[in-house]
């Protein structure tokens, strides 16, 4: 046999041996296999047994819970809705009773309706017989009287006002009298206080200055050869030199204060330095103006501070220096400012107002007076446009406007800024009159009182502060006097310019005269 057939042959037979080894195990790994396969089924069937009976036993005990929680839930159900049903019933037997409680009182408003209307007939039917009663009673009573209706009320209206007259002049002369005296009381507290805080004397000024001089031969040198020198010294200064026998002194007279007072401190300064010629006195007037400005300016600085007034425009106050040299009836105007400024402050302090607006005006009343030698018009003109042009304040304007009565007081500042002008130049020594400006004024009052229907004869007495009327009694009865007295009043106080107040006083008197036989 061959070699090869041999080899042929051995591997067939390794081969069959393998696939015969391979195919038992294979059956072998199959039957191990199907082993773990039904155990693992089995397994499986009981897991699942186990876990429907777990389901079952859960859903039991769920399906219990859920019976417990829908029983609970059912019986707080039931509660509630036998709450709820008895407070529907509760309210049901309420809204009844209100039900039943309006009917009655719809009831009882019927009745009550139906006894006003019964009531309004009664009184309609009293209404009408009343009404004819009252016809007949006033037809019977114009057969008495012989008046009709309207010469009725005509004849009753006149009486009515007739009593009302008397009665309105007995209640306007105690309502006066308690106001008056009143007022009084406390403008003479207030008044007193404030002339008692603001002491102040007032002497007399002229229209002159007098310059002394060391000796009569300095006249002589002031005069100048063939006069030059007084003629310089007047050219410049717009002054009069008055040369006369006075030993040792010269008068100086201008109606201007400043230019007075500028005079007077050049020839003062010209004496003290011995060079009288006109060159010299040019130098020399040049040098009193720029003094005497800064006099002006400083007087207005101390003024301003001495009252405690700020923030006044330079302006002003340089005006107010200038009153400084300025005289009114022989007073001092600035002195007078500054005091009627105080009076002022002091015034509006009681009266509970602001003092530093009533100081403002006071100090400025009078600054017209500044320029009235140089502007036309009246100083209160003068001051008004003045104030105006450096933005005072309306309320000051106003009291400037107002002081001397040009217009009529509307502010409380006005008022107490025209008492104090009267307090300060009412001071001794602080106005001058002549004798024929006093009578005058003293018949003018007098005219002024008899010209009223019904004066018999007048008295002007105190200096002119009262007026005594005595009046006929059979022409002015007694409630006549009052209004007889505010008319002659508001006619004084319109025609006639006067110090302080006038006190009206009249006199009616009865004389019954009989005889015996």
């Amino acid at each position: 046999m061959p070699i090869w057939l041999a080899i042929l042959f051995i591997v067939l037979a390794a081969i069959i041996s393998g696939v015969a080894c391979f195919l038992s195990g294979v059956n072998h790994r199959k039957k191990i296999a199907e082993a773990e396969i039904g155990s693992a089924e089995t397994e499986a069937k009981r897991i699942v047994e186990d876990a429907v009976k777990d389901a079952e036993a859960k859903k039991k005990e769920i399906v219990l819970e859920g019976k417990d929680e829908v029983h609970q839930f059912r019986n707080e159900t039931e509660k509630e809705l036998n709450a709820r049903r008895k407070e529907v019933q509760r309210q049901e037997r309420r809204v009844q009773q209100k039900e039943e409680t309006l009917d009655r009182k719809m009831d009882n408003l019927e009745k009550k309706e139906e006894n006003v209307a019964k009531k309004l007939k009664q009184a309609e039917e009293r209404l009408a017989e009343a009404e004819s009663i009252k016809k007949s009673e006033f037809e019977v009573l114009e057969k008495i009287s012989g008046f009709t209706t309207e010469q009725a009320k005509e004849y009753m209206l006149k009486n009515l006002e007739a009593e009302l007259v008397h009665e309105k002049a007995v209640r306007i002369l105690d309502f006066e009298q308690q106001l008056r005296e009143e007022s009084e009381k406390r403008a003479r507290n207030i008044i007193s206080l404030a002339i008692q805080r603001c002491a102040a004397d007032h002497v007399a000024e002229a229209a002159v200055s007098v310059v002394p001089l060391p000796n009569d031969e300095m006249k002589g040198r002031i005069i100048g050869r063939e006069g030059r020198n007084i003629r310089a010294i007047e050219t410049m200064t717009g002054v009069d030199l008055i040369i006369d026998d006075t030993p040792e002194a010269i008068t100086l007279s201008c109606f201007e204060p400043v230019r007075r007072e500028i005079a007077r401190v050049a020839l003062e300064k010209l004496i003290a330095d011995g060079r009288i010629h006109p060159a010299r006195i040019e130098e020399m007037i040049e040098k009193a103006r720029r003094e005497v400005e800064g006099i002006m300016k400083d007087e207005g600085e101390r003024a301003v501070l001495e009252v405690g007034v700020n923030g006044m425009h330079h302006e002003l106050v340089k005006l107010l220096g200038r009153l400084r040299f300025r005289t009114s009836f022989g007073q001092n105007v600035l002195d007078h400012s500054i005091e009627v400024a105080l009076l002022s402050g002091m015034i509006a302090s009681e009266l509970g107002m602001d003092p530093t607006l009533a100081k403002r005006a006071g100090l400025l009343h009078d600054i017209g007076k500044a320029l009235d030698h140089e502007i036309e018009g009246s100083h209160v003109e003068i001051g008004v446009d003045v104030a105006k042009k450096y933005k005072e304040s309306d309320q000051v304007i106003h009291a400037i406007h107002a002081h001397h009565g040009d217009v009529e007081a509307k502010t409380i500042v006005a008022c107490i800024v025209q008492a104090a002008d009267a307090i300060s130049a009412a001071r001794p020594g602080a106005r001058r009159e002549n004798v024929e400006n006093y009578i005058k004024r003293l018949q003018k009052l007098e005219e002024v009182a008899s010209s009223f229907e019904g004066v018999e004869r007048c008295f002007a007495i105190q200096a002119g502060r009262e007026i005594r009327i005595m009046v006929k009694p059979e022409i002015v009865k007694d409630e006549r006097m009052i209004p007889l007295a505010r008319e002659i009043c508001k006619k004084i106080e319109t025609d006639l310019e006067y110090p302080g107040q006038v006190k009206v006083n009249i006199i009616r008197e009865s004389r019954i005269t009989d005889y015996a036989k």
